[in-house]
């Protein structure tokens, strides 16, 4: 990704991860916007140079027109290395070309080059086009959370 993509990439990201926490219940909407960005900054600490952390432009065939990105970072946990997707995007109005699938597959032989076991991400419960694109992908899910909302709860 380059840097003048990446200034872009890192605000709308920041918006659209904020709106998706308040959409899904995880958070209130008061102070999502600065939990979200607290949430980019400790996990970019140094922007498109922090370790480990791999950010790509998703661009079209032939024009080479940036039209959307995917971020992802290597994870060590029980002595297993794994991709983790923190991110994808797709431009509303590139969305449904196959530009996520492509974005998907070429990724796959980046990830076994790192010598990286999986590749593991979160989807959010309303999300259920992403849920049927990772479906077809060939991701299976690995654990359920779930929630309850009380009426009359303090938030």
């Amino acid at each position: 990704m380059s840097a003048a993509v990446y200034v872009d990439y890192v605000e709308a990201a920041v918006a659209g991860y904020a709106e998706d926490n308040v959409a899904s219940g995880r958070w209130p909407a008061e102070g999502a916007l600065a939990r979200s960005r607290a949430d980019f900054d400790a996990s970019l600490p140094q922007g498109l140079e922090s370790p480990d952390n791999h950010l790509f432009e998703i661009r079209a065939a032939g024009t080479g027109l940036t039209v959307g990105s995917i971020w992802f970072a290597v994870r060590e946990e029980h002595g297993l290395r794994t991709a983790f997707v923190y991110d994808v995007e797709v431009r509303p109005e590139y969305r449904r070309q196959g530009y996520a699938t492509a974005a998907f597959q070429a990724l796959e032989p980046l990830v076994r080059d790192l010598g990286l076991t999986s590749i593991g991400l979160h989807v959010f419960g309303h999300s259920a086009g992403a849920q049927a694109l990772y479906g077809k992908l060939g991701y299976e899910v690995i654990g359920v959370n779930m929630q309850k909302r009380l009426e009359g709860g303090n938030g």
